[in-house]
């Protein structure tokens, strides 16, 4: 049968789902319904998480219970601290953290798919032990120990923590906080997709997720901060950003951090990440690569607006992250301890009806070719 063949399925729908919705034209995102700007100035990652896995807010019973939850399966098998101890120290974060990923899933078996309590359990794990799995492998690449996660903080001060060894002022782990939110879903992207193919198949929830973060790896997807950040340096100062800007267009470079399949204005996100900067850098000094990101996003804008390129959520983010001590390398596998609670929501949704993803491919190779034998070739 005859099919159009849309590259990267762009504007194929793939399912039906509930937990966000993005107005490219407008630059609206809402998760269950709720702008994305709401839940950044009011509530918590913990709570965002809940509403995209529940659909509802949480009381405040259910909240004290979920958090409990979380907080109670921080911790890691030391077995898990052992694999990553066997990592090379130079390996990429993201692979540390695909590796110890898939490997929870031998240790707590999530099999069945179809059982409501374990899927609760296997959910709560993944968004628990995200932190610490980043954070040991922050640590223990150069030779220094994990650190235990400590009860007594919440879950992004426990995560500043546990990377540093140092209690986190409280302002820093608020922002990085309101990052993780923004940060937490983003409609069928390319790592949910490939985590809902994964799941389609019925494997258990840490082989999903593990598939995802693979898929978030690269640098058209997660990895654009990292690429941000290398970027800025690479300009130096403000005074040649007009310049390698004009020269990246000529020579058709990408601009990391610029750009989206869906949004035709600013970036929301990128919005609320440049205030929460402006917040950051007023607390804690003004870093060189904000005033040349602001430069760069000037320039940009004068190039690019006619053709409906802005910033995305990528643009600002590394730079933030930067400021808060943590290595660029890093950046994506904080998306990814974000993203979890997206991937795990949409899981959730599909196992309610679950249909092994099986799309059909339009065959451009030859027909009835003749087999020859090995003496016989050229």
């Amino acid at each position: 049968m005859p099919h159009d063949f849309m590259p990267g399925l762009a504007g194929v729908p793939a399912a039906r789902s509930k937990i966000s919705d993005v107005d490219g034209q407008a630059g609206i995102l809402e998760y269950r319904g709720i702008r994305i700007e709401d839940l950044a100035a009011n509530s918590t990652f913990l709570e965002t998480s809940y509403l995209l896995l529940f659909n509802r807010l949480p009381n405040g019973t259910a909240l004290d219970a979920f958090t409990a939850d979380v907080m109670s399966h921080r911790r890691i098998k030391f077995r898990i601290t052992d694999l990553i101890k066997c990592l090379p120290e130079h390996g990429h974060p993201m692979d540390a953290l695909q590796a110890a990923v898939a490997a929870l899933g031998m240790f707590y078996p999530g099999r069945n798919v179809r059982d409501t309590h374990n899927n609760y359990w296997s959910a709560v794990r993944l968004i628990a032990k995200q932190p610490t799995i980043v954070a040991a492998f922050a640590r223990v690449r150069h030779g220094d120990d994990a650190i235990a996660p400590r009860d007594d903080l919440g879950f992004t001060a426990n995560f500043l923590y546990m990377l540093s060894d140092r209690e986190p002022d409280t302002l820093v782990a608020g922002v990085l906080d309101a990052c993780l939110i923004l940060h937490a879903e983003h409609t069928m992207n390319a790592s949910t997709f490939c985590g809902l193919v994964t799941a389609s198949t019925l494997a258990d929830p840490y082989t999903v997720v593990a598939s995802s973060i693979g898929a978030l790896k690269g640098p058209l997807h997660g990895g654009a901060n990292e690429e941000v950040v290398a970027m800025l340096r690479e300009i130096g100062s403000t005074d040649r950003v007009q310049a390698v800007i004009d020269e990246k267009l000529r020579a058709k470079t990408p601009i990391m951090g610029f750009g989206h399949r869906v949004y035709k204005v600013k970036d929301p996100r990128a919005v609320i990440l440049q205030r929460l900067a402006q917040t950051l850098f007023a607390h804690c000094g003004k870093s060189p690569l904000y005033a040349l990101a602001e430069e760069v996003e000037r320039a940009c804008l004068e190039r690019l607006a006619e053709k409906k390129v802005y910033p995305n959520v990528d643009f600002y983010s590394g730079i933030m992250y930067e400021q808060m001590g943590i290595p660029p390398d890093t950046f994506t596998s904080i998306f990814a301890m974000a993203r979890v609670s997206g991937w795990l929501a949409h899981w959730l949704e599909q196992m309610k009806e679950n249909k092994l993803y099986r799309p059909d491919q339009i065959y451009e190779g030859d027909h009835g070719r003749r087999y020859i034998p090995l003496d016989q070739r050229a």
